[in-house]
């Protein structure tokens, strides 16, 4: 069994490690201010940007749905992993040796690790197998589609030999048990017991959003194979096919800097476009294109301006047509503009790079088409227009799609083609436009009922509020109340730059607030401390458990202020307004009691008098800082 990881070999992992880094692999974080990030949510679906990422801190917090925590938080809800297994992965990841209590050993049989490794033992058997003389059918096979050596050595294709138990032999000698390769999908059970799942094939790993290998894709090559022409890894503790994008880990960051991403059939086509020069394609692996493909994408795109674009390739066969509409289906779900590219011929990107070169390929994409004009004119197909009758029943059916045009100022010019189109009056067309509210769309979901609508409204009007987490924009408006969380936001974030005497002063100043005077003594707790170093995990630990969250939401919500000059002035300036108005209540009391103390008791009377004065002596000092 493991041992406990020593609490300061946590700490330093933390402190080397990146938050940014990390949740960067999987959101497009943009800048919100001064030392903080933002992008949208990958614990809940949305269309505007409520994550935040406060990397200096090390900390991040949702506004939407209430997630917040450190970067050990973030890997142990989005990989689903242990806290133990989270040190770790990072600690190899920087190459620091943790060290354990107790004589303890680094969990290295944890499930989605052990899982991992035996995926990654198994790639790079794949590989080493693609050079062997049985594999010269698959460098055939690459070779007749335009890939070389080099361009497998990119993008890792291996070949799996035809035998039953080649693999499960050689991961057996690494150490992996029969039982944890059958949990990673490596191996199948049957009446003779295990035996290898990839054999005789082509295999290309397929990767996490973190270049984490979770399954495979493997290619028919051979005529007596009786299996399906691709078998890919069947769902796993770590492989969810509809949620895994293959190419993604190579993609990613051009789809997060060009905001365009090409979304192609199979494996050839992303090696073929990434080989001519389109980096940002990706593809789905062993399904169609679905929602938990779309909520990857988005975070990676960081689609939330409306500017980016998704660009869908499809074959011209009837299989293409019916793979563009049941993308349309979901179109929605992006707040990016979305296109569709149709090579000449019905050829797919690996066909027209072997047959045209890689400008065709770059040429291809560049040529898109909007989706809505795409499906318009396929829609159209299904209908005589030479009769009244097919153009009636043509208009009945397309009039729906340009209602749903979310961009207004498109709505009239695809009006006016689809008049065209149909040899309709424009006057005719634009009332089944504007009374084609409510009609279905072609994926079957009504207009008003889309996955855009519900990811917009957050929350299903069924939830009660009461289950909901406490945000601090549910805070009060009022003046006091924004300056005492304002004034918190920079203590936590910025104890620094406000200094410690100002960090005194505001933390023994009285609080409005209920739930905000308990992060002030929190804050006042650690200032009390032997070592008063204001960190938001000590902060945090001062608090009851149910203020941890407020905490957290304060080091992480942004300051108005985005240039780093500004930014000491501006977080001085709103402590010392809070210090300010606690002088200011101060001075109210001490003139309240200066009016009811007897004139005749001289003493008391000069002493009130002189903390009159020296309490508008600091003011003032205060106000000329």
């Amino acid at each position: 069994m493991a041992g406990r990881i020593r609490q300061s070999d946590v700490d330093e992992v933390k402190a080397r490690v990146n938050i940014a880094d990390i949740i960067g692999e999987h959101v497009s974080l943009k800048s919100a201010g001064v030392g903080s990030l933002k992008g949208l949510c990958p614990f809940h679906d949305e269309r505007s940007p409520s994550f935040h990422v406060r990397p200096g801190l090390g900390y991040y917090h949702c506004f939407g749905c209430g997630e917040s925590g450190d970067v050990y938080t973030f890997l142990q809800r989005m990989d689903h992993v242990s806290f133990t297994e989270a040190v770790e992965r990072l600690a190899g990841s920087i190459g620091f040796e943790l060290h354990y209590e107790d004589g303890g050993q680094a969990s290295d049989h944890g499930n989605r690790a052990r899982l991992l490794a035996a995926n990654q033992a198994a790639a790079e058997y794949f590989i080493e197998q693609l050079g062997s003389p049985e594999a010269d059918v698959g460098r055939r096979f690459l070779g007749e589609r335009g890939f070389d050596a080099e361009a497998a050595r990119r993008f890792s294709v291996g070949f799996a030999p035809k035998s039953w138990d080649a693999l499960t032999n050689h991961l057996k000698r690494r150490g992996f048990t029969t039982e944890e390769l059958a949990a990673a999908g490596l191996v199948s059970q049957g009446d003779r017991g295990v035996y290898d799942r990839f054999r005789g094939r082509l295999v290309w790993p397929i990767r996490d959003v973190t270049g984490q290998t979770v399954g495979f894709g493997a290619r028919r090559l051979l005529d007596d194979d009786q299996g399906p022409k691709y078998l890919n890894t069947p769902e796993t503790a770590i492989y969810h096919k509809a949620q895994v994008l293959y190419g993604l880990d190579l993609a990613k960051r051009d789809i997060a800097k060009t905001h365009r991403v090409v979304v192609v059939e199979g494996y050839t086509d992303v090696m073929a476009c990434h080989l001519a020069g389109v980096t940002t394609a990706i593809a789905t692996s062993g399904t169609s294109f679905g929602i938990d493909h779309i909520k990857v994408l988005r975070r990676v795109l960081g689609d939330d301006s409306g500017l980016g674009e998704v660009v869908f390739t499809f074959d011209g066969d009837a299989a293409g047509q019916q793979a563009a509409m049941r993308a349309f289906a979901e179109e929605q779900r992006f707040a990016a503009q979305t296109f569709v590219a149709v090579a000449p011929d019905g050829l797919d990107p690996c066909d027209l790079r072997l047959a045209r070169g890689d400008a065709a390929v770059r040429s291809l994409v560049d040529s898109r088409q909007p989706m809505f004009e795409f499906v318009i004119r396929h829609t159209l197909t299904r209908y005589d227009l030479e009769t009244v009758e097919g153009r009636v029943a043509a208009l009945r059916a397309a009039a729906p799609i340009v209602a749903d045009i979310r961009d207004p100022s498109l709505r009239p010019g695809y009006t006016r083609e689809l008049a065209r189109m149909l040899g309709l009056e424009l006057a005719e067309v634009t009332r089944a436009v504007r009374g084609a509210t409510g009609r279905a769309k072609p994926g079957g979901e009504r207009e008003g009922q889309s996955a855009a609508s519900g990811a917009t409204s957050g929350q299903s009007g069924a939830t009660d509020a009461a289950e909901r987490p406490f945000s601090i924009t549910e805070l009060p408006g009022d003046p006091s109340t924004r300056l005492e969380r304002d004034a918190l936001q920079a203590m936590l974030q910025f104890p620094d730059a406000v200094g410690d005497d100002l960090l005194r002063h505001a933390a023994d100043s009285r609080f409005g607030n209920a739930s905000l005077a308990v992060v002030r003594d929190g804050i006042a707790s650690v200032l009390a401390s032997p070592d008063p170093a204001i960190r938001i995990d000590r902060v945090v630990a001062e608090v009851p458990a149910p203020f941890a969250g407020v905490v957290q939401q304060l080091a992480v919500a942004p300051v108005p202020q985005r240039a780093e000059a500004e930014l000491e002035s501006y977080v001085r300036g709103v402590v010392s307004a809070l210090v300010d108005r606690e002088l200011l209540r101060q001075k109210s009391e001490l003139l309240g009691r200066l009016q009811r103390t007897d004139s005749t008791d001289a003493a008391a009377f000069a002493a009130l008098q002189r903390a009159l004065v020296e309490l508008e002596t600091e003011r003032r000092a205060l106000r000329a800082e």
